[in-house]
């Protein structure tokens, strides 16, 4: 298991913004990794997914790597935002918006 927390690890510090979710963002296969996928377009932050369908042991590894039990999952420079509910929380809060800013990271700023 240890070769797949280096490559979970290695994806999410090479990454400034990286979802692990189901399907891709053109074609997500759980409306939760769906709704993630539309919160990051709306905001237009570049981001790195990971198809955890594509691959069982990405899939069980980023459960353990979290500790979270469920996909999607956020990373934000390196650190584990949340899954689909906290994003959405974040988002209308505008909290997410900011702590990407605050971390460097464009975003699109709101009409």
């Amino acid at each position: 298991m240890s070769g797949i927390h280096e490559f979970i690890g290695n994806e999410i510090k090479s990454n400034d913004v990286v979802l692990f979710m189901k399907g891709t963002p053109q074609f997500p296969q759980c409306g939760f990794s769906g709704q993630v996928v539309q919160i990051l377009d709306y905001i237009g932050v570049d981001y790195k997914s990971v198809n955890v369908l594509a691959d069982s042991e990405i899939r069980q590894g980023i459960k353990q790597y979290s500790n979270w039990p469920t996909i999607p999952q956020l990373y934000i420079k390196g650190e584990f935002v949340g899954g689909c509910d906290i994003v959405r929380e974040m988002f209308q809060a505008g909290e997410l918006q900011q702590h990407l800013q605050e971390n460097g990271i464009a975003v699109r700023a709101a009409s």
